[in-house]
């Protein structure tokens, strides 16, 4: 139950074609695509969505209510979502269901290790699957009554959206804070490139990860990066 937030009145019943009636969604991921995506899925179950871009925009939305479900992605720039899976999974009172998501579905275990109710690999468009994951967490009063429509639907974000991605990790690159960032880079784009199709931007973003990971100069995979996203940012056929 939202019982902190302000918004909150009336506590709608579930049904077979939206079994998310009565829920809010707090969403921690920092891709604007897969956050569309959620916004889509959630929209369809009837559920409310806010999103936090970071660990510190999910401290202060958590100081202000308590949302039903959590999906965090492990992957954040100011730090790893595990610690905020941690956090969550021990708090008093507890989030009713906690989900981590990745791109890597190497992550799975780590995620459930720190406390996650369940975990979900990107791209995650299939809304029979969204809904099965957090149905799988959440008490039985929380499901709907009888018999839940089961779809093969799935949802396409809008592509502007990975756009935004694009000029995010443009500006990323543009503003290294430090060394590291290069790995947020990386995982960022490996991801949401995966989610987009863009083949292209997957490789690239692969290389980075492997230069990364040998402890070698990058700089070769990091300019043709960065030429990718300029097209990417201009052509848009491209995205």
């Amino acid at each position: 139950m939202d019982t902190k937030d302000p918004v909150t009145v009336t506590i709608p019943t579930p049904t077979a074609l939206r079994p998310f009636l009565g829920l809010t969604v707090l969403v921690v991921e920092d891709s604007r695509f897969a956050c569309e995506a959620m916004r889509l899925l959630c929209l369809r179950s009837g559920a409310r969505i806010r999103r936090a871009d970071s660990l510190r925009a999910a401290r202060r939305h958590l100081q202000v209510y308590r949302p039903t479900v959590a999906i965090v992605d492990l992957g954040l720039p100011d730090g790893s979502g595990l610690d905020l899976i941690r956090d969550l999974a021990t708090a008093a009172p507890r989030v009713e269901a906690l989900l981590g998501i990745s791109g890597d579905p190497n992550t799975r275990n780590g995620a459930i290790a720190a406390g996650a109710d369940a975990f979900l690999c990107k791209p995650i468009t299939g809304i029979s699957v969204f809904q099965d994951a957090i149905l799988s967490a959440l008490p039985l009063s929380r499901h709907p009554r009888g018999p839940r429509i089961v779809t093969d639907e799935y949802v396409v974000p809008d592509r502007i959206a990975y756009k935004d991605d694009m000029a995010h990790i443009a500006e990323v690159l543009d503003n290294p804070s430090e060394e590291s960032s290069l790995d947020y880079v990386a995982q960022f784009l490996s991801g949401v490139a995966r989610s987009a199709e863009d083949t292209g931007m997957e490789r690239a973003a692969a290389a980075l990860a492997t230069k990364r990971a040998r402890g070698h100069c990058a700089t070769t995979e990091v300019a043709m990066i960065a030429g990718l996203i300029q097209e990417r940012l201009t052509d848009r056929i491209a995205i």
